[in-house]
């Protein structure tokens, strides 16, 4: 099994990074400011822009050691690694299957069953742990809702009748994200899914985890041979890793949309930790961003047992063992694509 090492993140914008006796430094007007041995890390994730040196690419590209790109929004910009890994002969059979929709929705409805049965049990489990302070006939009248939608997948048959399920699905789901916010209300209210730029905190916040969330699934779909642009769900568009989006759909009601609200529920996050724009966008600050990332790879360290596999593993390797199954699926080792599904 792959051992979880860790990301390096960089969010000072002034800051330039090089390689230095085996050790990533960050240095600032001529300070170096931070260390971290090269030899512990798997990514390093940039925001806005710092300088990197061509010889701690090098590097990085030798050892496997991915740098991403992303903008102040965390909006992803690109990637540098280094040789594709993995069988030509599995990527192959993956674009096979993505150009033949009888094949390929085989994959789809299960990314997508995995995703509403886990917006279910986010509820289900907002019920159990807070039933006296959420309203709970309203919540469980949507937890009804999809179940019947988790039916539906399994006999559709059409790609974009599929989608249509999904966005009814979500459309449920999110009308009662703002009922699980129990904290600090004049503030964190959640009235519709707003991506382009956020406008509101919360939104702020679930776009962070999804830019995130997503690059955890690029990284391990690539990390297994296969290829995070070509999807079985979502169209293929230059520039965006459809199947590492596929990948993530599963995985973002408890690996995201859950940790997004126990960081506002356990005040983790404050009103005073964001900042709005001349455009309306609201962003995190920059010591709140860095709050936020310190408890994301908290969250990656706890332990769960994997449902499928039946063994003990830490959060942050899910989406490199979703991405090993669905390889495995591709590869006809197993008869379907087991999704991830939590309670």
């Amino acid at each position: 099994m792959k051992r979880l090492l860790n990301v390096l993140y960089i969010t000072l914008p002034d800051v330039y990074i090089f390689l230095e006796n085996e050790n990533v430094c960050v240095k600032k007007d001529n300070e170096i400011i931070f260390r971290a041995p090269l030899l512990n890390l798997e990514n390093i994730i940039c925001f806005n822009y710092p300088g990197v040196t061509s010889h701690l690419m090098g590097e990085c590209a030798k050892r496997n050691i991915t740098i991403t790109f992303l903008n102040e929004y965390g909006k992803f910009i690109g990637s540098f690694y280094g040789p594709s890994k993995g069988n030509v002969l599995l990527r192959k059979e993956q674009y096979r299957i993505s150009e033949q929709d009888h094949k390929s929705i085989r994959y789809a409805k299960n990314f997508i069953f995995g995703k509403i049965h886990n917006q279910k049990w986010v509820i289900e489990r907002a019920i159990r742990d807070h039933f006296l302070r959420v309203n709970e006939q309203k919540l469980k009248a949507v937890s009804v809702e999809l179940t019947e939608d988790m039916k539906q997948t399994i006999n559709v048959q059409e790609k974009d009748e599929l989608r249509a399920i999904e966005g009814k699905a979500a459309q449920s789901y999110f009308k009662i994200l703002d009922d699980l916010i129990l904290q600090n209300k004049d503030c964190f209210v959640f009235d519709k899914r707003i991506r382009r730029p956020p406008t509101d905190p919360v939104n702020a916040l679930m776009s962070f985890a999804y830019s995130l969330l997503a690059i955890e699934c690029k990284h391990a779909l690539e990390s297994v041979g296969l290829d995070s642009y070509v999807g079985f769900f979502h169209v293929d568009r230059p520039a965006r890793p459809s199947l590492a989006l596929d990948l993530m759909e599963e995985l973002r009601p408890h690996f995201a949309d859950r940790f997004v609200l126990s960081l506002i529920n356990r005040k983790e996050v404050l009103p005073e930790d964001f900042e709005r724009q001349e455009s309306g966008a609201v962003l995190l600050k920059d010591d709140a961003r860095k709050k936020f990332l310190s408890a994301w790879q908290d969250r990656k360290k706890e332990t769960i047992i994997h449902p499928f596999l039946n063994e003990k593993i830490e959060w942050g390797l899910v989406p490199y063992v979703q991405a090993l199954l669905l390889a495995r699926t591709i590869r006809q080792d197993l008869d379907e694509y087991p999704c991830f599904l939590w309670k």
